[in-house]
């Protein structure tokens, strides 16, 4: 894949994978519930990582958790935990693991709420993508207002690795913000 005919936002560098990432995903809004709790879950993973480690290690999360069905993760028992703790195909952190149990247990709490996840963490933005036009990547906020917001609303819900940073990055992957440089080739493609 050539990377260098097209002007990008310089954090995806030019790992074809992080290349691919950033044309293809970042920024797109999503409005698949089981896409929402991916991200929501390699959000988490990723805590005090490289995105690019979680990138690398997505196909590997894919199976260890169920393809990010989050019926089936939350019945997921110690066993599943200890199994998922020698699965060398994601993160083996015991936190995170659990996190990702707990969080699939909320998140369909959230589904039989508001009719589906998408329709709860879209009114987080008034149900339409911010569209933000940093010029650079210092102007890119580590958190927002609605991040917080969102963030404290998730904790109480019983969510656990959604701090207000997690979130942000999670708002910007699932496309309910557009962070993308003003120079880069995908401002204002949403799609």
């Amino acid at each position: 894949m050539k990377t260098s005919a097209k002007k990008r936002c310089p954090w995806c560098g030019t790992d074809p994978l992080y290349v691919a990432y950033h044309d293809k995903e970042w920024g797109v809004p999503v409005h698949n519930d089981r896409k929402h709790f991916e991200m929501i879950l390699l959000e988490g993973a990723q805590a005090g990582l490289n995105w690019l480690t979680i990138l690398r290690k997505r196909e590997g999360y894919r199976k260890a958790f169920a393809q990010f069905d989050p019926r089936k993760v939350s019945r997921f028992t110690r066993r599943d935990v200890s199994r998922l703790l020698k699965d060398e195909r994601i993160v083996r952190n015991r936190l995170k693991i659990e996190s990702a149990i707990s969080n699939a247990q909320a998140f369909l709490v959230i589904q039989k709420e508001f009719g589906s996840f998408d329709t709860y963490v879209w009114q987080f933005v008034g149900g339409k993508q911010r569209v933000r036009r940093p010029r650079s990547l210092s102007s890119i906020p580590a958190t927002t207002p609605r991040s917080d917001a969102l963030s404290k609303d998730l904790k109480r819900r019983g969510f656990r690795f959604v701090g207000s940073t997690i979130i942000y990055a999670y708002m910007q992957a699932a496309g309910l913000v557009d962070d993308h440089l003003v120079s880069c080739f995908r401002k204002g493609r949403s799609s």
